[in-house]
């Protein structure tokens, strides 16, 4: 009985409240567009420069949080793999100066063999300064030799 009474004035309140918004014809007509000024502006450049910035910040902190996971990652790296079925593998991950073999199934990864030293499998030289730059001229070769290809290629 009383939630019946309650809906009863509710749907009341809301008629009264949907005819009688206190807004005349004469309100609305009155209402024109408002002309924007060089304050309305300024205050929008300030907050777009607000966020910018805020957003720089947070590629920033991002760039610098990803930096120290990146060194570490470096240092480690896949030399090879061997699949021994659809979902199971034997992979040898070189991790510093050692080298682990590891079992990698779809619920498990297990470390089979850690090789240290003279054990090695594969002893592979650090890439140094000379490699790079022999890997940096052969590119710059490469790339002039097709731009070369290009321009004598007729049209």
């Amino acid at each position: 009985m009383q939630t019946h009474i309650k809906q009863r004035w509710l749907s009341l309140i809301f008629l009264y409240l949907s005819f009688n918004t206190g807004i005349s014809e004469a309100d609305v007509q009155k209402q024109t567009a408002k002309t924007i000024t060089s304050t309305d502006i300024s205050v929008w450049g300030i907050g777009l420069v607000i966020v910018l910035s805020i957003f720089f910040v947070c590629v920033w902190a991002l760039r610098k949080l990803n930096a120290s996971t990146a060194n570490n990652a470096e240092k480690m790296r896949v030399v090879g793999g061997i699949p021994l079925g659809l979902r199971e593998k034997v992979i040898l991950l070189q991790v510093g100066k050692k080298q682990l073999i590891l079992g990698i199934t779809p619920g498990r990864i297990e470390t089979l063999h850690v090789l240290e030293g003279d054990d090695c499998l594969i002893k592979e030289p650090t890439m140094t300064t000379e490699t790079a730059n022999s890997f940096a001229q052969k590119l710059l070769q490469a790339i002039s030799a097709r731009s070369e290809y290009n321009r004598n290629e007729p049209s």
